[in-house]
Protein backbone atom coordinates (compact mmCIF):
# COMPACT_ATOMS: atom_id res chain seq x y z
CA UNK A 1 0.00 0.00 0.00
CA UNK A 2 1.23 3.34 -0.90
CA UNK A 3 0.93 5.76 1.44
CA UNK A 4 2.36 9.36 1.70
CA UNK A 5 4.15 10.93 4.35
CA UNK A 6 1.43 13.44 5.20
CA UNK A 7 -1.01 10.69 5.82
CA UNK A 8 1.62 8.30 7.74
CA UNK A 9 0.51 9.48 11.28
CA UNK A 10 -3.55 8.51 10.45
CA UNK A 11 -1.95 5.35 9.91
CA UNK A 12 0.36 5.02 12.43
CA UNK A 13 -2.99 5.61 14.73
CA UNK A 14 -4.94 2.71 13.12
CA UNK A 15 -1.73 0.14 14.37
CA UNK A 16 1.44 -0.80 12.92
CA UNK A 17 2.48 -2.97 9.83
CA UNK A 18 4.27 -5.70 9.27
CA UNK A 19 7.03 -3.87 7.04
CA UNK A 20 7.61 -0.34 5.82
CA UNK A 21 9.13 1.02 2.44
CA UNK A 22 10.81 4.50 2.86
CA UNK A 23 12.96 5.50 0.14
CA UNK A 24 13.38 8.86 -1.94
CA UNK A 25 15.63 11.72 -2.12
CA UNK A 26 14.16 14.41 0.66
CA UNK A 27 15.99 13.93 3.64
CA UNK A 28 13.80 16.10 5.97
CA UNK A 29 10.29 13.87 5.26
CA UNK A 30 12.22 10.40 5.15
CA UNK A 31 13.93 11.03 9.10
CA UNK A 32 10.43 12.09 10.35
CA UNK A 33 8.81 9.11 9.03
CA UNK A 34 11.34 7.01 10.64
CA UNK A 35 11.18 8.69 13.49
CA UNK A 36 7.56 8.68 14.12
CA UNK A 37 7.85 4.66 13.50
CA UNK A 38 10.13 4.53 15.91
CA UNK A 39 8.05 6.31 18.47
CA UNK A 40 4.56 4.32 17.32
CA UNK A 41 6.60 1.01 17.87
CA UNK A 42 8.24 1.73 21.15
CA UNK A 43 4.86 2.51 22.38
CA UNK A 44 3.59 -0.45 21.14
CA UNK A 45 6.20 -2.28 22.88
CA UNK A 46 8.68 -3.01 20.18
CA UNK A 47 11.77 -2.33 22.98
CA UNK A 48 14.14 -3.83 21.10
CA UNK A 49 15.90 -2.24 17.69
CA UNK A 50 18.50 -3.62 15.42
CA UNK A 51 19.78 -0.88 12.28
CA UNK A 52 21.77 -2.89 9.55
CA UNK A 53 23.17 -1.71 6.26
CA UNK A 54 23.21 -3.07 3.06
CA UNK A 55 26.64 -2.71 1.95
CA UNK A 56 29.30 -4.52 -0.55
CA UNK A 57 29.59 -8.27 1.36
CA UNK A 58 26.58 -7.95 3.27
CA UNK A 59 25.92 -11.18 4.65
CA UNK A 60 21.86 -11.33 4.81
CA UNK A 61 21.69 -14.05 6.69
CA UNK A 62 22.25 -11.19 9.40
CA UNK A 63 18.79 -9.87 8.26
CA UNK A 64 17.34 -13.46 8.79
CA UNK A 65 18.71 -14.22 11.87
CA UNK A 66 17.56 -11.07 13.61
CA UNK A 67 14.44 -11.50 12.70
CA UNK A 68 14.49 -14.70 14.24
CA UNK A 69 16.22 -14.16 17.17
CA UNK A 70 14.72 -12.17 20.42
CA UNK A 71 17.03 -10.82 23.19
CA UNK A 72 15.91 -12.26 26.88
CA UNK A 73 14.71 -8.49 27.90
CA UNK A 74 12.41 -7.64 24.89
CA UNK A 75 9.26 -9.75 23.00
CA UNK A 76 9.18 -7.58 20.57
CA UNK A 77 11.70 -6.11 17.78
CA UNK A 78 11.95 -3.19 15.15
CA UNK A 79 14.95 -4.51 12.61
CA UNK A 80 15.59 -1.15 10.20
CA UNK A 81 17.63 -2.31 6.84
CA UNK A 82 19.28 0.78 5.26
CA UNK A 83 18.85 -0.14 1.54
CA UNK A 84 21.35 3.03 -0.67
CA UNK A 85 20.36 1.62 -3.84
CA UNK A 86 16.97 0.06 -3.27
CA UNK A 87 18.08 -2.67 -5.13
CA UNK A 88 19.06 -6.02 -2.86
CA UNK A 89 20.69 -8.37 -5.62
CA UNK A 90 19.34 -11.74 -5.79
CA UNK A 91 20.18 -13.13 -2.58
CA UNK A 92 18.35 -9.97 -0.81
CA UNK A 93 15.44 -10.29 -2.90
CA UNK A 94 15.37 -13.95 -2.11
CA UNK A 95 15.17 -13.30 1.82
CA UNK A 96 12.74 -10.26 1.61
CA UNK A 97 10.39 -12.45 -0.28
CA UNK A 98 10.23 -15.14 2.26
CA UNK A 99 9.95 -12.84 4.91
CA UNK A 100 7.31 -11.41 3.31
CA UNK A 101 5.40 -14.29 2.92
CA UNK A 102 5.48 -15.69 6.74
CA UNK A 103 5.78 -11.89 8.42
CA UNK A 104 6.29 -12.44 12.27
CA UNK A 105 3.83 -9.95 14.35
CA UNK A 106 6.45 -9.83 17.32
CA UNK A 107 8.86 -7.96 14.28
CA UNK A 108 8.65 -5.18 12.48
CA UNK A 109 11.01 -4.35 9.40
CA UNK A 110 11.31 -1.28 7.89
CA UNK A 111 13.35 -0.99 5.07
CA UNK A 112 15.10 2.94 3.40
CA UNK A 113 17.37 4.34 1.17
CA UNK A 114 17.68 6.52 -1.90
CA UNK A 115 14.69 7.33 -4.59
CA UNK A 116 13.52 4.09 -6.76
CA UNK A 117 12.13 3.93 -9.96
CA UNK A 118 9.12 1.24 -11.43
CA UNK A 119 12.00 -0.89 -12.23
CA UNK A 120 12.67 -1.65 -8.49
CA UNK A 121 8.66 -0.69 -7.93
CA UNK A 122 7.86 -3.62 -9.80
CA UNK A 123 10.55 -6.32 -8.36
CA UNK A 124 8.68 -9.35 -6.55
CA UNK A 125 10.22 -8.38 -3.92
CA UNK A 126 9.14 -5.01 -3.15
CA UNK A 127 5.47 -6.29 -4.20
CA UNK A 128 5.59 -9.17 -1.56
CA UNK A 129 6.48 -6.44 1.63
CA UNK A 130 4.07 -3.47 -0.35
CA UNK A 131 1.37 -6.45 0.46
CA UNK A 132 2.38 -6.84 3.58
CA UNK A 133 3.17 -3.26 4.69
CA UNK A 134 2.97 0.69 3.48
CA UNK A 135 5.68 1.90 0.74
CA UNK A 136 6.06 5.78 1.41
CA UNK A 137 8.07 7.91 -1.14
CA UNK A 138 10.00 11.14 0.02
CA UNK A 139 10.20 13.36 -2.43
CA UNK A 140 10.47 17.20 -2.43
CA UNK A 141 7.87 19.15 -2.42
CA UNK A 142 7.15 22.10 -4.75
CA UNK A 143 4.03 24.52 -5.27
CA UNK A 144 0.87 23.68 -3.73
CA UNK A 145 2.33 20.73 -2.07
CA UNK A 146 5.29 22.81 -0.05
CA UNK A 147 3.07 25.59 0.87
CA UNK A 148 0.55 22.94 2.59
CA UNK A 149 4.00 21.24 4.74
CA UNK A 150 4.55 24.71 5.69
CA UNK A 151 1.50 25.80 6.85
CA UNK A 152 0.91 22.60 9.13
CA UNK A 153 4.21 22.95 10.60
CA UNK A 154 3.75 26.54 11.44
CA UNK A 155 0.65 26.08 12.73
CA UNK A 156 1.77 22.89 14.84
CA UNK A 157 4.22 25.59 16.39
CA UNK A 158 1.69 27.99 17.23
CA UNK A 159 2.64 30.26 14.28
CA UNK A 160 -0.38 32.40 12.33
CA UNK A 161 0.19 30.82 8.71
CA UNK A 162 -0.70 33.99 6.89
CA UNK A 163 -0.14 33.44 3.21
CA UNK A 164 2.42 36.19 2.56
CA UNK A 165 5.13 33.95 5.08
CA UNK A 166 3.88 31.23 3.78
CA UNK A 167 5.03 32.01 0.27
CA UNK A 168 7.94 33.90 1.91
CA UNK A 169 9.79 30.70 3.76
CA UNK A 170 8.45 28.74 0.58
CA UNK A 171 10.52 30.78 -1.72
CA UNK A 172 13.15 31.17 0.74
CA UNK A 173 14.11 27.73 1.46
CA UNK A 174 12.32 25.77 -1.37
CA UNK A 175 14.40 22.83 -2.07
CA UNK A 176 15.23 22.53 1.53
CA UNK A 177 12.90 20.87 4.21
CA UNK A 178 15.20 21.00 6.44
CA UNK A 179 16.21 24.19 6.33
CA UNK A 180 12.50 25.39 6.39
CA UNK A 181 11.94 23.79 9.52
CA UNK A 182 15.03 25.41 11.18
CA UNK A 183 13.97 28.34 10.05
CA UNK A 184 10.25 27.99 11.44
CA UNK A 185 11.11 26.55 14.59
CA UNK A 186 13.58 29.69 14.77
CA UNK A 187 10.44 32.03 14.44
CA UNK A 188 8.62 29.97 16.95
CA UNK A 189 11.69 30.70 19.51
CA UNK A 190 11.92 34.54 18.39
CA UNK A 191 8.03 35.13 18.60
CA UNK A 192 6.63 32.65 20.95
CA UNK A 193 3.14 34.45 20.93
CA UNK A 194 2.80 33.34 17.03
CA UNK A 195 2.14 37.00 16.51
CA UNK A 196 4.49 38.12 14.10
CA UNK A 197 4.69 40.43 10.70
CA UNK A 198 5.90 40.03 7.40
CA UNK A 199 8.85 42.61 8.19
CA UNK A 200 10.12 40.36 11.03
CA UNK A 201 9.62 37.53 9.57
CA UNK A 202 11.98 38.69 6.72
CA UNK A 203 14.59 39.78 8.73
CA UNK A 204 14.98 36.55 11.08
CA UNK A 205 14.74 34.42 8.03
CA UNK A 206 17.99 33.39 5.89
CA UNK A 207 17.81 32.49 2.06
CA UNK A 208 18.34 28.79 2.48
CA UNK A 209 16.78 27.16 -0.93
CA UNK A 210 18.83 24.96 -2.51
CA UNK A 211 18.35 22.99 -5.88
CA UNK A 212 20.62 20.29 -7.73
CA UNK A 213 21.66 20.76 -11.67
CA UNK A 214 18.97 17.88 -12.02
CA UNK A 215 16.23 19.60 -10.57
CA UNK A 216 17.08 22.51 -13.31
CA UNK A 217 16.51 20.45 -16.20
CA UNK A 218 13.39 19.18 -15.36
CA UNK A 219 12.34 22.85 -14.67
CA UNK A 220 13.69 23.36 -18.35
CA UNK A 221 12.15 20.59 -19.89
CA UNK A 222 8.65 21.74 -18.49
CA UNK A 223 9.15 24.92 -19.96
CA UNK A 224 9.19 27.40 -16.34
CA UNK A 225 11.52 30.33 -17.31
CA UNK A 226 11.33 32.05 -14.21
CA UNK A 227 11.66 28.84 -12.29
CA UNK A 228 14.56 28.29 -14.09
CA UNK A 229 16.71 31.86 -13.69
CA UNK A 230 15.71 30.97 -9.62
CA UNK A 231 17.57 27.77 -9.92
CA UNK A 232 20.45 29.18 -11.94
CA UNK A 233 20.86 32.21 -9.25
CA UNK A 234 20.71 29.59 -6.95
CA UNK A 235 23.81 26.98 -8.23
CA UNK A 236 25.98 30.11 -8.80
CA UNK A 237 25.90 31.33 -5.30
CA UNK A 238 25.99 27.74 -3.49
CA UNK A 239 29.16 28.02 -6.14
CA UNK A 240 28.60 25.25 -8.32
CA UNK A 241 31.26 24.69 -10.88
CA UNK A 242 29.53 26.50 -14.72
CA UNK A 243 31.14 22.95 -16.59
CA UNK A 244 28.76 21.19 -14.32
CA UNK A 245 25.63 22.99 -15.43
CA UNK A 246 26.79 23.23 -19.16
CA UNK A 247 27.21 19.15 -19.02
CA UNK A 248 24.10 18.54 -18.15
CA UNK A 249 22.55 21.09 -20.81
CA UNK A 250 24.63 19.16 -23.31
CA UNK A 251 23.23 15.57 -22.29
CA UNK A 252 19.91 16.86 -22.21
CA UNK A 253 20.11 18.40 -25.68
CA UNK A 254 21.43 15.17 -27.04
CA UNK A 255 18.81 13.23 -25.78
CA UNK A 256 16.07 15.83 -27.00
CA UNK A 257 17.93 16.13 -30.57
CA UNK A 258 17.93 11.98 -30.43
CA UNK A 259 14.07 11.74 -29.11
CA UNK A 260 13.31 13.89 -31.98
CA UNK A 261 15.24 12.70 -34.75
CA UNK A 262 13.94 8.60 -34.07
CA UNK A 263 10.07 10.27 -33.59
CA UNK A 264 11.00 11.53 -37.36
CA UNK A 265 12.00 8.38 -38.38
CA UNK A 266 8.04 7.13 -36.74
CA UNK A 267 9.49 5.13 -34.51
CA UNK A 268 7.09 5.71 -31.21
CA UNK A 269 8.19 7.41 -27.93
CA UNK A 270 6.99 4.26 -26.01
CA UNK A 271 9.30 2.16 -27.70
CA UNK A 272 12.49 4.93 -26.87
CA UNK A 273 12.05 5.76 -23.14
CA UNK A 274 13.69 2.25 -22.08
CA UNK A 275 16.86 2.52 -24.13
CA UNK A 276 17.35 6.46 -23.04
CA UNK A 277 16.64 5.15 -19.36
CA UNK A 278 13.78 7.72 -18.93
CA UNK A 279 11.47 6.49 -16.05
CA UNK A 280 7.70 7.11 -16.40
CA UNK A 281 7.68 10.16 -13.39
CA UNK A 282 9.96 12.07 -16.33
CA UNK A 283 8.25 10.75 -19.32
CA UNK A 284 5.84 13.39 -19.54
CA UNK A 285 8.66 15.91 -19.18
CA UNK A 286 10.30 14.98 -22.65
CA UNK A 287 6.78 14.70 -24.37
CA UNK A 288 6.80 18.54 -23.19
CA UNK A 289 9.80 19.86 -24.27
CA UNK A 290 9.68 17.75 -27.95
CA UNK A 291 6.03 19.74 -28.25
CA UNK A 292 7.86 23.08 -28.03
CA UNK A 293 10.93 22.51 -29.44
CA UNK A 294 11.43 21.93 -33.77
CA UNK A 295 14.70 20.92 -35.25
CA UNK A 296 15.78 24.30 -36.18
CA UNK A 297 15.47 25.19 -32.45
CA UNK A 298 17.60 22.13 -31.46
CA UNK A 299 19.82 23.18 -34.09
CA UNK A 300 20.88 26.46 -32.91
CA UNK A 301 21.09 25.47 -29.32
CA UNK A 302 23.50 22.74 -30.24
CA UNK A 303 26.01 26.01 -32.34
CA UNK A 304 25.54 27.96 -28.68
CA UNK A 305 26.26 25.39 -26.40
CA UNK A 306 29.39 24.63 -28.71
CA UNK A 307 30.38 27.38 -28.59
CA UNK A 308 30.16 28.16 -25.19
CA UNK A 309 31.64 24.69 -24.16
CA UNK A 310 34.79 25.81 -26.79
CA UNK A 311 35.22 29.46 -24.71
CA UNK A 312 35.04 28.10 -21.14
CA UNK A 313 37.84 25.95 -21.79
CA UNK A 314 39.56 28.67 -23.11
CA UNK A 315 38.79 30.79 -20.14
CA UNK A 316 37.18 33.49 -21.85
CA UNK A 317 33.68 33.75 -20.21
CA UNK A 318 34.10 36.81 -17.54
CA UNK A 319 30.66 35.73 -16.18
CA UNK A 320 29.61 32.66 -17.60
CA UNK A 321 26.34 32.31 -15.66
CA UNK A 322 25.02 34.71 -17.63
CA UNK A 323 25.55 32.80 -20.98
CA UNK A 324 24.35 29.72 -18.75
CA UNK A 325 21.00 31.61 -18.36
CA UNK A 326 20.84 32.51 -22.24
CA UNK A 327 21.25 28.70 -22.61
CA UNK A 328 18.79 27.50 -20.49
CA UNK A 329 16.08 29.95 -21.59
CA UNK A 330 16.48 28.53 -25.35
CA UNK A 331 15.26 25.33 -24.04
CA UNK A 332 11.78 27.03 -23.25
CA UNK A 333 12.34 28.00 -26.08
CA UNK A 334 12.45 32.25 -25.56
CA UNK A 335 13.10 34.42 -28.85
CA UNK A 336 17.34 34.63 -28.43
CA UNK A 337 18.76 32.40 -30.84
CA UNK A 338 20.11 35.74 -32.82
CA UNK A 339 21.35 37.33 -29.75
CA UNK A 340 25.17 36.72 -29.88
CA UNK A 341 27.24 36.44 -26.62
CA UNK A 342 30.34 38.20 -26.27
CA UNK A 343 33.57 36.05 -24.76
CA UNK A 344 36.10 38.72 -25.36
Amino acid sequence: MQLYPNRLADSLNKGLQAFYLIFGDEPQQQMECIQAIRDQAKAMEFDERQSLTVDTGFNWNRLVEASQTLSLFSSRQMIELELPTGKPGAEGAKVLQSLAQSPNPDVLILLHGGRIGKDVQNTKWFKSLDKQGVYIPCYPLEGQHLNRWISERLNHLGIQAFPELVRLLSDYCEGNLLAARQEIEKLALIYPSGQLTLEQAEKAIVDQSRFTVFQLIDVLLEGNPQRAVKMLYRLETEGIEPTIVLWALVREWQTLKSLQHAVSQGISLQSLWNKHRIWRNRQSLYQQALQRLNNDQLSQMADKLSHFDQAIKQSSVPRPYVELCHLCLMFIPMPLDSMALDYN
